[in-house]
């Protein structure tokens, strides 16, 4: 009899021992996904964090911008109409005064249209093809390069942070454009490539070697705006050749 129960001990021993094991497997392996769920819960957290400040800092640039454009309106153009309809009413002429009065409704439209440009809203109102035309009509109104845009497909409706940060980008990229590339052209297409829509914004200007510091930081900050959108930017260029720049948009 004693045979049989020492090999019942040993399986009553064998049972605690291994359901002892397992009880710690089972709670060492709840203990490492309740870690990670913290981790996972902490890294998003991060990544919203640094979203939104992006989308912040982003909307901030653009009230800047639109300030300083306001300012430079104001004193530059609005005034400028203002003096001259002053000169026109201080006439004893009669068709100065008619042109006063035409001056004064070219007064309002500029206001009106200033007031627009103070509500960050209007991101809203219009589509980013809207905007391409308009900011190509405005460089080749200047005189400064010609400009051409072709639109191979219908981007769907964005939200409204991913459009304002895209629109920043646009921006960006042209500005930097003109203000360093001295183009005789510049060219933007809305096409596709694979299965991804792209924004492709070329120039025919001087060019500049990427791995320049100076170069570098301002297409990284770029990079980083596309990529909080879910998009990419990608930037080609070559001393004497022009500069590429390929926004991939978010799907």
């Amino acid at each position: 009899m004693e045979p049989i129960e020492d090999q019942i001990y040993v399986i009553i021993f064998a049972t605690i021992f291994l359901g002892g094991i397992m009880s710690t497997f089972v709670i060492s392996m709840v203990f490492i996904h309740r870690q990670r769920q913290v981790q996972n819960r902490q890294k998003l957290d991060f990544i919203k964090s640094e979203h939104e400040k992006t989308l912040l800092n982003i909307e901030n640039e653009i009230q800047q911008e639109t300030l300083t454009h306001v300012g430079r309106e104001l004193h530059d153009n609005i005034g400028q109409l203002l003096s001259l309809a002053k000169l026109n009413f201080n006439s004893q002429k009669p068709e100065k005064h008619i042109e006063g009065k035409e001056i004064l409704g070219q007064i309002i439209q500029e206001v009106r249209n200033l007031s627009k440009t103070l509500n960050l809203d209007w991101v809203e109102s219009t589509t980013v093809e809207e905007f391409l035309v308009q900011q190509l009509k405005k460089i080749s109104d200047t005189g400064f390069c010609e400009t051409v845009f072709e639109q191979e497909i219908l981007l769907e409706e964005m939200e409204k942070e991913q459009k304002l940060v895209l629109i920043r980008v646009i921006q960006e990229s042209l500005n930097n454009a003109i203000k360093h590339a001295l183009p005789d052209l510049i060219e933007v297409r809305m096409m596709k490539s694979g299965d991804e829509k792209v924004i492709l914004i070329r120039d025919n200007g001087k060019g500049f070697d990427t791995a320049q510091r100076s170069a570098g930081s301002g297409m990284f900050n770029l990079k980083k705006r596309m990529e909080t959108i879910g998009g990419k930017f990608e930037l080609k260029s070559e001393l004497g050749k022009g500069t590429e720049i390929s926004l991939v948009l978010p799907k």
